[in-house]
């Protein structure tokens, strides 16, 4: 998922509105106004690179002036010591974007490392992971990018562009069939429905559901359920699963695995922004 610039524009803007407001009052007072800040960015952790040119993005909105170097990019994998990006220019400024830099690209590349930790796990199986909706309400296009840095597939971006008929749904309209054959009857070919059990999944095959979502099968059902969907549906994996569990999963033959946990709770990696001296 690409982020258009006017996203990035509008994120800056808002991020630097929450932290900054009406001004940096700490900055303002110890830091003279002709100080200049020469600074390196590095990796503390290894880690996949995911947001750096929103991050310096921010140092630039708040210093035009300054001078930003990424020594990176996106998607790259960065080793623990590794110099991401240097910064040079007017220290007031750098100094007041600086949290707010960081917090991106740490977030960000934390996604990007979980999910690459997800992909690396299945490589070899033909399993491809997805992302999901569960991501900080705001931030789902960044997430979003990040995972695909990482190596997922995005998903559905939201409610608007994909059909899942889920749990609720269905108990609602009173069984898998009423509730798949309601989307059929509007026109809705591309149809994804969940299913907990093999005789959900053999009723969904009755009406052709093209996709199935596998919801919270262990790996004995689920390779039934694969065998049953064999040339009639993509089937997908999704629920409690692990960078313990995922390997197991993916070697039942399902087509997909979608993993909430990559974009809400990956944990931020470490990045630092190292004061250098001028040599």
């Amino acid at each position: 998922m690409a982020l258009s610039g006017s996203e990035i524009e509008h994120f800056i803007d808002r991020a630097l509105g929450e932290d900054v407001g009406a001004g940096d009052i700490t900055t303002t007072a110890v830091i003279p106004p002709d100080a200049r800040l020469r600074a390196e960015m590095r990796a503390r952790d290894a880690l996949v690179v995911a947001g750096l040119d929103i991050a310096l993005g921010v140092f630039k909105r708040l210093e035009p002036e300054s001078v930003v170097e990424a020594l990176m990019t996106d998607g790259e994998k960065a080793a623990p010591g590794a110099i991401l990006a240097r910064i040079d220019g007017p220290a007031r400024g750098l100094l007041t974007a600086e949290r707010t830099a960081l917090n991106i690209v740490q977030h960000l590349s934390g996604i990007a490392t979980l999910t690459r930790a997800y992909v690396d796990r299945v490589a070899g199986t033909g399993a491809v992971i997805l992302d999901t909706r569960k991501t900080v309400p705001g931030l789902r296009a960044l997430a979003k990018y990040a995972t695909s840095l990482g190596g997922a597939c995005n998903h559905r971006s939201g409610l608007y562009d994909g059909v899942l008929i889920k749990d609720n749904h269905i108990a609602v309209c009173g069984g898998i069939k009423p509730a798949l054959q309601a989307a059929l009857d509007r026109g809705l070919n591309d149809v994804e429905i969940e299913c907990d059990s093999l005789d959900q999944v053999v009723a969904a095959l009755e009406l052709a559901a093209p996709h199935l979502l596998l919801d919270n099968m262990g790996p004995a059902a689920l390779r039934e359920a694969v065998a049953l969907a064999r040339g009639r549906a993509t089937t997908e994996a999704s629920g409690g699963v692990s960078l313990e569990t995922v390997r197991a999963i993916a070697e039942t033959g399902v087509d997909f695995i979608s993993v909430g946990r990559i974009t809400q709770s990956a944990p931020a990696v470490d990045i630092g922004l190292d004061f250098a001296p001028a040599v």
